[in-house]
């Protein structure tokens, strides 16, 4: 008994403490931000589907066009990285339906819109499955770097722009990687099958 009481109180100390460090940091980001940088992070943003959706498509039209079995599967992978990774991030913010930061914190200057549950990031699953699928079937420095670099960009741009805790683009991250990882080791899975 005391130890579960224990468990609880320190679960619940925790999360007191994660919450301050989340808004913390998420002030030190939106309000200290470089406002000429709103409208580039503001692109970023809008454009984070478009990129992440057209990416498999482009793939899976380039092995048609060259006939080449090899790159449809790549962008097979891809796409079916990018639907497991919006299933899950769906799933979970609704599950947790945290209300976004500028809803609870009338500080944060919102700068786009953001209508669904915070936790996770959408926009940050999308971009860090489509960068982690690149970056597994096509496993060069010139793929992963910019790939990265531009999901990472668009992880910062939701908190830039205060639609986002830190935490809601972590777990965002993890979970764009972690469906990533399982599609391709799936793939390989079903190939080793047959």
């Amino acid at each position: 008994m005391r130890i579960s009481i224990l468990l609880l109180f320190l679960a619940f100390s925790f999360n007191c403490f994660s919450q301050n460090a989340d808004i913390d940091l998420l002030r030190k980001i939106n309000l200290n931000r470089n406002k000429n940088l709103d409208g580039t992070f503001k692109f970023i943003t809008v454009q984070a589907g478009t990129v992440a959706f057209g990416t498999p498509i482009v793939v899976i039209g380039a092995g048609f066009l060259m006939n080449d079995s090899a790159t449809k599967v790549k962008g097979y992978i891809v796409g079916a990285s990018l639907i497991v990774a919006s299933g899950i991030s769906t799933a979970m913010k609704f599950s947790f339906n945290r209300k976004r930061p500028f809803e609870t914190y009338p500080d944060i200057e919102k700068m786009t819109s953001g209508g669904s549950p915070s936790f996770p990031s959408g926009h940050t699953s999308m971009a860090f499955s489509t960068a982690t699928s690149l970056s597994l079937v096509y496993p060069k420095w010139y793929v992963i770097a910019p790939s990265f670099l531009w999901a990472s960009s668009v992880g910062y741009s939701r908190m830039h722009l205060g639609v986002h805790y830190p935490s809601d683009v972590a777990v965002g991250a993890l979970v764009g990687a972690g469906s990533s990882f399982l599609c391709y080791k799936a793939q390989k899975w079903l190939t080793k099958k047959r």
